[in-house]
């Protein structure tokens, strides 16, 4: 009984997370009207159109990356690259994926999409992860509703561990801050606070167990891992850092794509059939998800052209002010709000506070701090559930928006740490 009421809570929170963007909108719309306001309920039309359109070209963007990856990663299934990559990382994964069978492929999807993320290839991480989710669906006994391991490994995606924030940094850089690359370390400590806080709670609530030695161990060598490579760029300068970065992320998509090929030459097998069958799915998987993006990328846009957003963040400016507190944060509130919602959107509210602050400005920063700390969470929700038709989320959506929040707070308190008066 209880287990039928979690899933039934699970998918009506999505529900009424949807249904409340367009009840707040209209409301705040009404009110707007009555005070003069003629123009608002066209705006919010326009933002139907406009947002839909975008949905759906956000997934026609998506076919063709999403053909080549799958179609590379069914010659890495067939050529048995990925079912060796899961036998590698099993001794690890198996301690956060207990469910996952071990040396499954799944395992070798997982941290393609992982490390894809940390290195900040987006285009890379997207398909992996699709591909993953397709094979922990294989394992789904229930295909509906989605399991333990699919709710950890949508966690670990929506806090958005990246090492490498190379899209910040460049836009840093083109709005002319004076050391775009100041951001970097305060990003990566925020994100991964982020993920292991998101990994913790998910534990926690899947009933895994995280204080044996051995996970202990993986957490702990996480920040290990982290600590390396914060040394290792705080060495460098902006330039340098760039020219890393961009050589780094090529050279791995290049390398991967040419070991998978040579794989499947040495497995015999017909390299090029391969990767028709893995790009049709891509494009089967491309359609499916539209309906999803639609229905979220509307509400947001409808909560935000009602001027919804703006009286949230000036209500929380108020409420803090009244406290006595710092309210110097408030301003770059925006983009932390949009992040679980809408990448595009966030990144918008990002170059805006870089614009009207100034990218030097502690608003400013931020602002980029917190775009580079988490993910978007229901973004992320609507492409990976929906793409394998999962209807009750369970507290896959709890988890992460918990994720979020900290990975939120902790930005805010490390700005103020690196960068605060």
């Amino acid at each position: 009984m209880w287990r039928v009421f979690r899933n039934f809570a699970s998918v009506m929170v999505l529900n009424y997370i949807w249904i409340a963007f367009f009840v707040i909108a209209f409301a705040i719309a009404c009110i707007r009207l009555c005070m003069g306001d003629v123009t608002i309920f066209q705006r919010i039309v326009d933002s139907t159109f406009d947002t839909s359109k975008t949905a759906f070209e956000t997934s026609l963007g998506l076919t063709g990356v999403l053909a080549l990856w799958l179609g590379i990663m069914k010659i890495g299934e067939k050529a048995g690259a990925v079912n060796a990559l899961a036998r590698v990382l099993s001794p690890v994964f198996t301690k956060l994926f207990p469910d996952i069978p071990k040396n499954h492929p799944a395992m070798g999807s997982i941290f393609m999409n992982i490390a894809s993320n940390m290195l900040g290839l987006d285009n890379a991480a997207t398909p992996t992860g699709l591909k993953a989710m397709q094979q922990l669906q294989e394992l789904n006994p229930k295909k509906d509703t989605a399991t333990n391991p699919m709710i950890m490994f949508l966690v670990m995606n929506t806090s958005g561990l990246t090492i490498i924030p190379t899209t910040i940094l460049a836009f840093r850089a083109s709005y002319g801050a004076a050391q775009p690359t100041d951001v970097f370390i305060p990003i990566l400590l925020a994100t991964t606070v982020a993920t292991l806080c998101g990994i913790i709670l998910t534990a926690i609530w899947s009933r895994i167990n995280i204080f044996q030695p051995s996970m202990i161990a993986i957490l702990f060598g996480l920040c290990a891992f982290v600590g390396v490579i914060i040394a290792v760029f705080s060495q460098m300068d902006r330039d340098m850092m760039g020219t890393v970065t961009g050589v780094a992320g090529n050279l791995i998509l290049l390398s991967v794509i040419v070991a998978f090929i040579v794989a499947g030459m040495v497995k015999k097998i017909n390299v090029y059939d391969a990767f028709i069958e893995g790009a049709k799915e891509g494009f089967t998987t491309a359609v499916r998800i539209i309906p999803y993006l639609v229905a979220i990328l509307v509400a947001v846009g409808v909560f935000r052209a009602s001027g919804a957003m703006d009286m949230l963040i000036n209500g929380i400016a108020w409420v803090v002010k009244q406290c006595g507190l710092n309210t110097d944060f408030v301003g770059a509130l925006p983009t932390a709000f949009m992040k679980p919602l809408s990448g595009s959107g966030a990144r918008g509210m990002m170059l805006e506070a870089m614009k009207t602050y100034g990218p030097d400005s502690f608003v400013g920063r931020l602002s980029c701090i917190m775009q580079g700390s988490t993910d978007t969470t229901f973004y992320i929700l609507a492409v990976y559930f929906g793409s394998v038709n999962i209807k009750y989320t369970r507290h896959a959506v709890g988890c992460g928006l918990a994720a979020d929040a900290i990975g939120t707070v902790a930005a805010i308190l490390i700005a103020y740490i690196f960068f605060g008066n």
